[in-house]
């Protein structure tokens, strides 16, 4: 199944009429609606529609719910006159009307505004109200909307899918090159060990037995091996590369995959982080920091998964 990003944006319209046995009455109204989302740890729903829909909005809100898990969604509504005049002009008995109205609240509140040619033509042009029975209207065209934002969705969680598996393999190449430098490692610190220990033996006079100095030399050794042993944070590594590699073929199918793939990144963070402080290298410090600078990538791609 696909994965899915949290962010995208869609929209549509939709052909109103006020008066449903007159059309002709009144001019066309038009619908829109638009729905855009970001990445959010959470759902968070915000709508930001005229008054006459706001009785619609639980309606809208539990579409939302149904459809999508997480992101920052935000919903816009407006209702607009489709015809060719779309500022209605107002008529004499509106502007007595908002004259008069105009009257007694300056003479209430003397320093209140008084209404501009642009308060008039909204005022005008909100006398073409919706028609009551819109819910069915919105409900469908917010379906529509919601069908355009989830395929948005879909394309670009492919395109971070995408993303995320070409820098796994990056990863998994580092890992690869960092496999065979600890046993190299560990080889020429024992043989420089034992070489250091020949010399203090040379130069001590045989004060020490030969056969004492040489298990010190191991055991200084084997301590230094331990220190630098990085293999359990490999095995780790490609362990959690497996489990997302896992998560990024079942897709929608795995709950919450955005959380568990963010959850991996910062385990992976921990294991490239000991693999630099064990290192004694340089070559193994370089691997490190390339490690760390693909997971922060990963991480910043990771964010925006549904």
């Amino acid at each position: 199944m696909p994965i899915y990003s949290m962010t995208g944006y869609a929209s549509a319209q939709a052909e109103l009429h006020p008066d449903a046995a007159d059309p002709s009455a009144h001019p066309a109204l038009r619908l829109g609606l638009e729905i855009r989302s970001v990445n959010s740890r959470f759902l968070d729903l915000s709508f930001k529609v005229p008054e006459e829909l706001r009785s619609h909005e639980a309606a809208l809100r539990e579409l939302l719910m149904k459809h999508l898990k997480r992101g920052k969604v935000e919903v816009r509504a407006h209702i607009e006159s489709s015809s060719d005049n779309t500022l209605g002009a107002p008529t004499p008995q509106l502007l007595q009307r908002l004259s008069a109205l105009q009257d007694t609240v300056q003479a209430w509140l003397p320093k209140a505004n008084s209404l501009s040619v642009a308060d008039v033509l909204r005022l005008s042009t909100s006398q073409n109200a919706a028609p009551a029975d819109i819910g069915p209207t919105l409900l469908k065209l917010a379906k529509a909307t919601l069908k355009q934002l989830s395929d948005a969705r879909e394309r670009e969680g492919a395109r971070l899918g995408q993303t995320l598996r070409e820098r796994l393999g990056q990863l998994r190449v580092l890992a690869q090159q960092a496999a065979p430098l600890v046993p190299q490692l560990v080889e020429q610190q024992r043989l420089r060990f034992l070489e250091r220990w020949r010399e203090a033996m040379a130069l001590a006079d045989g004060a020490a037995l030969p056969e004492a100095a040489q298990d010190r030399a191991l055991t200084e050794a084997t301590s230094f091996a331990i220190r630098i042993d990085v293999a359990e944070e490999l095995t780790r590594l490609v362990s959690h590369f497996d489990e997302m590699d896992d998560l990024l073929a079942q897709g929608g199918k795995a709950e919450g995959v955005g959380k568990r793939l963010d959850f991996l990144i910062q385990e992976l963070h921990r294991e490239a982080n000991t693999l630099g402080s064990k290192s004694a290298t340089m070559e193994m410090t370089r691997i490190s920091v390339d490690m760390k600078v693909l997971i922060e990538q990963l991480r910043e791609q990771v964010q925006n998964l549904e």
